[in-house]
C-alpha cells in the first residue's frame, strides 16, 4: 500500500507563507496523481490542488489560484504545496491524497473533483491568525 506523510503545517500570520510536504512510499506505478484537500470542523472537505506527475499537469481551486503552488520532487517521492499570501480563511486541516496506476491527467482531474483517491495522509493543521 501507499503510505503518505504530511508535514509543514503550523501557525502563521495573515500574509505569511507555509510549505506543506507530502512524502510517499509504496508506489507501484510511475503515473501518479497527488491532491491536496482541506477541511474545517462543520464544513465539507474541499479540494485545493492536484498534480499529475506523469506530465506535470496541475489544477487549483479558485480560492487559492495565484497564491498556492503544487510541485513534485520525484527523487524524494514528495509533493509540495507552497502557500503564499495566506488568509484566515485558509485555516484548516490539510490532507494529501494519492493514487497511482496506468492513467492520464484526465483521470487525475476526476480524482480531484470526486475526492475518490485510494490513499490519504493523516493531515497537518494550518492556522492563519
Amino acid at each position: 500500500d501507499v503510505q503518505l506523510v504530511e508535514s509543514g503545517g503550523g501557525l502563521v500570520q495573515p500574509g505569511g507563507s507555509l510549505r506543506l510536504s507530502c512524502e510517499a512510499s509504496g508506489y507501484t506505478h510511475s503515473s501518479r496523481c497527488i491532491g491536496w484537500f482541506r477541511q474545517t470542523p462543520g464544513k465539507e472537505r474541499e479540494g485545493v490542488a492536484a498534480i499529475y506527475t506523469g506530465g506535470g499537469t496541475t489544477w487549483y481551486a479558485d480560492p487559492v489560484k495565484g497564491r498556492f503552488t503544487i510541485s513534485q520532487d520525484d527523487a524524494k517521492n514528495t509533493v509540495y504545496l507552497q502557500m503564499n499570501s495566506l488568509k484566515p480563511e485558509d485555516t484548516a486541516t490539510y490532507y494529501c491524497a494519492a493514487d497511482s496506476g496506468s492513467f492520464g491527467d484526465g483521470y487525475c482531474y476526476t480524482l480531484l473533483h470526486s475526492q475518490s483517491f485510494s490513499y490519504w495522509g493523516q493531515g497537518t493543521q494550518v492556522t492563519v491568525s
